[in-house]
């Protein structure tokens, strides 16, 4: 349902393209690694994967999973609530290390949130949790750095400018992209795995980014 959204709205919001590294598709059991700059932006993500034939399981605040209906799609796909600051926040990696076991491809978002800035404009990922390096590290999946650009474009400040941009998004039709890097894998301690994940990740930003301007 998620993907299907998706594949629905992006294209009407925007002028969506989508580049590759060497490795032009997604192995199954592999964890996706996007950059987070707006609140649209998990709908870029979905769309270029169908593109590459890979159909998700995605880590998303738990709250989401209170909304009415959307919830119930949620659990029946497979996606995987994480509750911040909770005791229950470590039940999320165990489960996405099983979807990876069982050759589903995974998507967190390292950054854990959106940024804080109001304007339009991208900037580089931020910090990174350490969630993502301890999935990668316990279970030997390839980490696959995926950068995207002009989500913000669609959405981005306060209420009244998302609301406009929103409406507006459909003719300004701004351009996004969407850059898939080769994927990597990750060794060493927790905080080394975590600096080579962002760094890709960066990468990976900077051609999507390069894209659009």
């Amino acid at each position: 349902m998620l993907t299907t959204l998706s594949r629905t709205l992006v294209p009407v919001l925007g002028r969506l393209t989508v580049t590759t590294g060497a490795t032009r598709t997604v192995a199954p059991g592999s964890i996706v690694a996007p950059n987070h700059t707006a609140l649209v932006d998990p709908g870029l993500v979905l769309t270029a994967l169908h593109g590459l034939g890979t159909e998700p399981v995605v880590l998303a605040a738990a709250g989401l999973w209170k909304i009415p209906l959307l919830g119930g799609f949620l659990t029946r796909e497979g996606h995987i609530p994480v509750h911040r600051g909770s005791r229950r926040a470590a039940e999320a990696l165990d489960l996405a290390a099983q979807a990876i076991a069982d050759g589903r491809t995974v998507v967190i978002y390292a950054e854990g949130g959106l940024p804080r800035r109001r304007d339009s404009g991208d900037g580089e990922p931020g910090f990174f949790r350490t969630g993502l390096a301890r999935l990668a590290l316990a279970t030997g999946a390839p980490v696959v750095p995926l950068g995207h650009a002009g989500a913000r474009r669609i959405i981005s400040g306060g209420g009244a400018k998302q609301i406009a941009g929103v409406l507006t998004a459909p003719l300004r039709r701004p351009a996004l992209h969407v850059h898939l890097g080769d994927p990597i894998r990750l060794t060493g301690d927790i905080a080394t795995a975590t600096a080579y994940a962002r760094s890709a990740v960066e990468d990976a930003w900077r051609q999507a980014i390069s894209h659009v301007r």
